[in-house]
């Protein structure tokens, strides 16, 4: 990364916590501070959108990206084990749940998924031979 911020011992304490929870537990996270403090983690894509506003057509309205995604397993393919293995270690479910999630599709993995997050569970989906959308 960049150069190194000198922080208290605090919010060191505080960046470790968040390092180690899971995708689900940020996403609970993020929604439990947006609501505490009355702020909105979807900010910045506004700013993002107004340079859309001068490229489009006059009176066009800025159009938005995508933040978050749902990972949606459509359908497991010819490799039915290998498949729930990797919903296991991207969910963190047991056994027999991961089975009846992927014997229940179409089936959301995960929701409120950042872009990045999204592609990668959807790559290692895919290399086991499963298909999966973006939503």
């Amino acid at each position: 990364m960049g150069t190194a911020v000198a922080i208290s011992e605090k919010l060191e304490n505080i960046i470790k916590s968040i390092e180690q929870m899971t995708v689900l537990e940020l996403a609970e996270l993020v929604k439990a501070l947006e609501e505490r403090f009355g702020v909105s983690a979807a900010a910045p894509v506004a700013v993002a959108g107004v340079g859309g506003a001068i490229a489009g057509a006059p009176g066009a309205a800025p159009v938005e990206e995508q933040t978050s995604f749902k990972v949606v397993l459509t359908d497991v393919g010819a490799n039915k084990i290998q498949v729930i293995k990797e919903i296991r270690a991207l969910t963190n479910l047991g056994l027999k749940e991961a089975k009846d999630l992927v014997e229940a599709t179409p089936k959301e993995i995960k929701t409120e998924v950042p872009k990045e997050e999204a592609e990668k569970i959807k790559k290692q989906l895919e290399s086991a031979g499963a298909k999966v959308e973006l939503k």
